[in-house]
């Protein structure tokens, strides 16, 4: 398999790995949400009030436009 997929091949140990997943009842192949991860918030609002404040000054920084929206957003 590596000849023919290269670097992009998983490893016999990845193999093992899902196979003992699969075997244990898990069949989604995408990964989980874990603890601590961030959840980025998008809302029409909020790409609105930026949209509208970029407009009002063309010369705001993201560093300003973060301070104001505040790190999750608003």
């Amino acid at each position: 398999m590596k000849v023919q997929y290269g670097d992009a091949c998983l490893s016999l140990q990845q193999v093992y790995q899902c196979t003992r997943q699969f075997m244990n009842g898990i069949s989604s192949v995408t990964d989980s949400p874990r603890p601590g991860q961030a959840h980025p918030v998008v809302t029409p609002e909020g790409i609105a009030a930026v949209e509208a404040s970029v407009k009002e000054n063309r010369l705001v920084t993201l560093n300003e436009i973060q301070a104001w929206c505040g790190p999750e957003g608003r």
